[in-house]
């Protein structure tokens, strides 16, 4: 017997979401799954919160740091909630939807339970929407993990860093301090 699971269109999770519904859940919708959301640890909440006020202190205007807020990938039927997305700074066109990957600068993930999450369902769907730049937080091992250029459905390029700086692509005059991303 083959059990074949029910997959969901952006559309009908938008549905459900606004009946109600997923009220009272903490889930995702990724490659068409509702996916329940660990919940975060005190180390994981605060270290991703620390992290996002210092970018938003290095960015300026230039880009809006929205935390743990949904992004839109209509071709993988994909609605995440990355612990930080750095986005284009559209607050209008965001109270009519959610970030678009065009929309996306890069997004930021902490993996303390959620590693294989973030590096094997959310890397792949990341790549296949054309995220530019997606940098993983591991806090387990103190590491950044830094991927870009997607091509295939994955990140060909790929450095993992325990200290130093890190220039995001899209704001190549900015240097992100590695210590400051790992402890906050």
């Amino acid at each position: 017997m083959t059990i074949t699971t029910a997959k969901w269109s952006l559309d009908e999770y938008h549905q459900m979401i606004a009946a109600n519904i997923l009220a009272k859940r903490r889930v995702e919708l990724l490659n068409g799954e509702i996916v329940e959301m660990a919940p975060e640890g005190p180390e994981h909440a605060q270290t991703s919160t620390d992290a996002a006020d210092y970018l938003r202190g290095l960015l300026g205007a230039r880009a809006l740091i929205r935390e743990a807020k949904p992004i839109t990938l209509p071709n993988s039927d994909s609605e995440p909630e990355p612990d930080i997305a750095i986005v284009h700074p559209r607050r209008e066109l965001y109270r009519t939807r959610h970030p678009y990957p065009e929309d996306i600068f890069w997004l930021i993930e902490y993996a303390n339970t959620s590693w294989v999450k973030d590096s094997e369902v959310k890397r792949p769907t990341y790549a296949q929407a054309g995220i530019p730049e997606y940098w993983i937080v591991n806090l387990k091992r103190l590491t950044v993990t830094v991927l870009w250029q997607p091509e295939q459905g994955d990140y060909p390029q790929a450095t993992t860093l325990t200290q130093g700086t890190l220039t995001p692509q899209a704001f190549p005059e900015v240097e992100v301090s590695v210590q400051r991303l790992i402890e906050g």
